[in-house]
């Protein structure tokens, strides 16, 4: 089965959500347990394709993925990694 693991790889400012680097959780149907809604909403459209076999043209493994949190003042990065 496969799985979207989501690890925090990069956090500037002050994380509201108190979001660190190496933090990680498994992207599913609902906001995991701990995880910012808003970071959540902004992730689950990169992980629903990537869990299904879709990969995005700039990135450089096919199984992966980055993006940030929609905060401009305190980004938080994401890596999306496709676990089977």
């Amino acid at each position: 089965m496969t799985k979207i693991i989501a690890k925090v790889i990069s956090q500037k400012g002050i994380c509201d959500a108190g979001h660190k680097v190496g933090d990680e959780f498994v992207i599913g149907q609902t906001t995991p347990p701990g995880m910012c809604s808003w970071a959540f909403y902004t992730l689950f459209p990169f992980a629903e394709p990537l869990e299904f076999g879709a990969s995005f043209p700039w990135e450089k493994d096919k199984n992966k993925a980055r993006m940030a949190c929609p905060d401009p003042d305190n980004p938080v990065v994401f890596e999306l990694r496709r676990v089977e």
